[in-house]
């Protein structure tokens, strides 16, 4: 049997790269054009609405990929996770870490239909506006924040990622479980 998992850590890592990637490049590129293009604010929420909707299922394809490629690395390296030292910790930060770029993600989202449905022309969508009206401005201003929250979070991964990459060198993984088996030992006592 092989010890290689290219296969999961690919996933892993390319659909982090996306996520990261295409969050940063909306936050900045689509959202920049659709301010300079767009002449009311509602045109440049159209802009900009149309351009995350049509990015959506190639971010979801890539949250899914890091998820089963994480999942995966998680359970090939469980027993490095369990006895070297510091991997236990930076597994559980980058665990909180993805939990929260999840979350922001979603609420992108959320936020991102309700400025599309706030500045839509269709009828059908002016009506259900006007059924659930919301404060567009505060809501624009939420789904800034959350837009530029996504990369953050995944520029976070990306670090952490480099750090158990680091964590995997055999001059690091001998030390840290000796390290462990030592504390071990000393709470025995």
């Amino acid at each position: 049997m092989s010890d290689r998992n290219t296969a999961i850590r690919s996933l892993h890592d390319l659909g982090l790269a996306a996520w990261f990637g295409g969050s940063l490049m909306g936050a900045v590129g689509l959202n920049g054009a659709a301010q300079d293009e767009g002449g009311t604010e509602a045109s440049r929420d159209r802009i900009a609405s149309s351009g995350w909707a049509k990015w959506a299922p190639v971010n979801a394809a890539a949250i899914g990929a890091h998820l089963f490629g994480g999942g995966g690395l998680l359970a090939v390296n469980a027993h490095r996770v369990a006895t070297q030292q510091g991997v236990a910790a930076s597994t559980a930060a980058k665990t909180v870490i993805t939990a929260a770029a999840l979350a922001a993600t979603a609420y992108a989202r959320v936020l991102g239909k309700k400025v599309e449905l706030g500045s839509s022309t269709d009828p059908e969508d002016a009506e259900k506006a006007a059924k659930h009206p919301i404060d567009l401005d505060k809501a624009r201003r939420q789904l800034a924040a959350a837009q530029w929250a996504v990369p953050a979070l995944t520029g976070c991964l990306v670090v952490l990622n480099a750090l158990h990459g680091e964590q995997q060198r055999p001059t690091e993984q001998i030390p840290g479980m000796w390290e462990r088996a030592r504390s071990a030992t000393h709470l025995m006592r």
